[in-house]
């Protein structure tokens, strides 16, 4: 995990921006016990302008502008990615990457393309279906790979 003092050294900041209201950001963020900058832009037109939730004229329609193309998304919300530059007083925006140019930020999925099986996602109603968050895992009663007894 990168830690903020690198990219403090690297004259960058990472911050993560939701819909949410920042008091419900907060509570999740303490849940979840995590300590990075996350931001609500709530009320705000930021995750249209960067094709990350679905604007009204969207609503129930088969295909949406996501990941520079039309496509049929199945939710509301869509994971992305934007890298600004600030000069001066200007802000610019560098960078986005959408869907699979996500991957690379989900270290379990780099272990299982490794794997023989791969993700093995085919027969679940969408990628991801197996993912929860850390607290919403039920106890396992198998053996873990990595436990010795």
């Amino acid at each position: 995990m990168v830690r903020a003092a690198q990219f403090g050294l690297m004259r960058m900041r990472f911050v993560a921006i939701s819909r949410a209201t920042l008091p419900e950001i907060e509570a999740f963020q303490k849940r979840m016990g995590w300590k990075f900058k996350w931001l609500s832009s709530n009320g705000t037109d930021f995750n249209y302008d960067y094709l990350v939730s679905a604007s009204k004229d969207e609503a129930g329609k088969k295909q949406v502008y996501y990941n520079y193309e039309m496509t049929e998304f199945p939710s509301d919300e869509r994971p992305g990615l934007s890298v600004f530059a600030k000069r001066g007083g200007e802000v610019f925006h560098t960078y986005s990457s959408y869907a699979r140019g996500l991957d690379i930020l989900l270290p379990t999925y780099n272990f299982l393309d490794m794997t023989p099986k791969g993700r093995d996602e085919d027969s679940l109603p969408w990628p991801m279906a197996w993912v929860r968050h850390h607290d919403r895992y039920e106890d396992s009663k198998t053996e873990s790979c990595c436990s010795h007894k």
